[in-house]
């Protein structure tokens, strides 16, 4: 069952121990709008899937963040956010790996929820069961009238 949560308040996710994220709900204009980042749109053709997901996940992020508590510069003074700030915390593995398995795979599984209808028997789908026997030849051209 799909459950609608219909407040749109911010909430606190704890991102890793002693790092904690304030973060807009994940929305689908929030998604539009990371999707025509122009980091995203600025990468080449040949950008693999990693790329992607590394710009997609900044691009969310960058929208998505408020606040935060326990980031800090080298000094360990706390660093207000900033979309660089966003940038380096998620350039460190284990906070990008728990954002994308926290926070944008709740927004992934429902996408994949409006996919799960059954192949259809009878269509073009992927399911479809051949009906017709291949053709042993080719055809004759038809007579010119």
């Amino acid at each position: 069952m799909l459950t609608l949560d219909l407040t749109n308040a911010p909430r606190w996710l704890d991102l890793l121990p002693g790092v904690r994220l304030k973060l807009r709900p994940l929305t689908t204009a929030l998604m539009v709008s990371a999707r025509s980042d122009a980091a995203i749109q600025a990468l080449p053709p040949e950008a693999g899937p990693e790329e992607l997901a590394m710009a997609m996940a900044k691009a969310v992020a960058r929208r998505a963040v408020l606040d935060w508590e326990g980031v800090g510069d080298a000094e360990g003074n706390p660093v207000p956010v900033t979309p660089e700030g966003i940038d380096a915390l998620l350039d460190i593995w284990p906070a990008f790996d728990a954002f994308q398995s926290t926070y944008v795979a709740k927004w992934l599984l429902l996408e994949q929820e409006k996919n799960v209808s059954a192949p259809l028997p009878n269509g073009g789908s992927a399911g479809a069961i051949a009906t017709v026997q291949p053709a042993k030849g080719r055809a004759r051209t038809a007579r010119r009238g």
